[in-house]
C-alpha cells in the first residue's frame, strides 16, 4: 500500500511551466493536478484545455484535471483531445452524475467527481463502483494558498468504508492546505492521493518540499 502526490499546477510559475513541470519529474511526483476554473461556479478564472495540452506536450505523467465548472459536459471532448488523464468534476453542478460519469468514460478518461466542505460524503456513495477518483476539497475551491479545513476528515474516513463495503477500487484525493503538517492525518483518515501545491514549490526545494510530505503521508500507512 503506498500513497500518490498530485501536484497543484495553480501553485507553478506559469512563465516557466516547463522548468516546473521538470522539477516535479525529478522530484517525483505522480500526478500533475490542474485547476481549471470558470468564473462562475467558483469566482476565480485559470486557464482551459489549451493549457493542458501545452503541458501535455512536456511530460508523460498522469494528468488529473480537477474542473470547476458549471457545464463540464461540455468540456469532456475538448479535454479528451488536450491530453487529460482524469476527468474530475464537481457533485455540486446541475445535470444527472450517472450520465456525465458514462460520458467520461466514452471519451477515454478516467473519471472523478469532487465534493466542497459543505457537501456530505453520502452523496457519492451511488457512485463509487463507477468512480477512479473521490477528491475532497479541505479548502472552499477555487483559489490556492488556503488553510486546511481538518473537520473534513471524517468524509474521507466514511468513503473509505463505502469502498471497502463495495469492494470498489476508487481512489481518495484531498485538495487544500496539504503539506507535511497534516499528511498523516489525511493519510490515517483515508485518502492515498494528496494534492499539494503551495508546499510543494515553497521556497523553490522542489524535491524535498515532495519528499517530505510523501514520508509524513507514508508514516501513517
Amino acid at each position: 500500500m503506498s500513497i500518490k502526490i498530485a501536484t497543484s499546477f495553480l501553485a507553478a510559475d506559469f512563465s516557466n511551466l516547463e522548468r516546473d513541470i521538470r522539477a516535479v519529474e525529478d522530484a517525483g511526483v505522480d500526478y500533475i493536478h490542474l485547476d481549471v476554473m470558470d468564473g462562475h461556479f467558483v469566482p476565480n478564472i485559470s486557464f482551459g484545455a489549451i493549457v493542458v495540452d501545452a503541458i501535455r506536450k512536456h511530460t508523460d505523467l498522469f494528468l488529473d484535471v480537477h474542473l470547476m465548472i458549471t457545464d463540464p459536459a461540455s468540456y469532456i471532448q475538448p479535454f479528451a483531445d488536450a491530453g487529460a488523464d482524469l476527468y474530475n468534476f464537481h457533485q455540486e453542478v446541475e445535470g444527472d452524475l450517472g450520465e456525465l460519469i458514462g460520458q467520461v468514460k466514452a471519451a477515454g478518461m478516467k473519471t472523478g467527481v469532487t465534493i466542497k466542505p459543505a457537501t456530505s460524503a453520502e452523496t457519492l456513495f451511488p457512485y463509487l463502483s463507477d468512480l477512479d477518483l473521490a477528491l475532497i476539497m479541505s479548502v472552499e475551491p477555487g483559489f490556492g494558498g488556503q488553510f486546511f479545513m481538518p473537520e473534513v476528515l471524517p468524509k474521507a474516513t466514511a468513503l473509505q468504508g463505502e469502498i471497502e463495503r463495495l469492494e470498489a477500487s476508487t481512489e481518495i484525493e484531498i485538495d487544500g492546505g496539504i503539506g507535511p503538517q497534516n499528511a498523516a492525518d489525511v493519510v490515517a483518515a483515508g485518502v492515498r492521493v494528496l494534492v499539494a501545491g503551495s508546499s510543494t514549490f515553497k521556497g523553490g526545494d522542489v524535491a524535498g518540499n515532495v519528499k517530505a510530505i510523501r514520508d509524513a503521508g507514508l508514516s501513517a500507512l
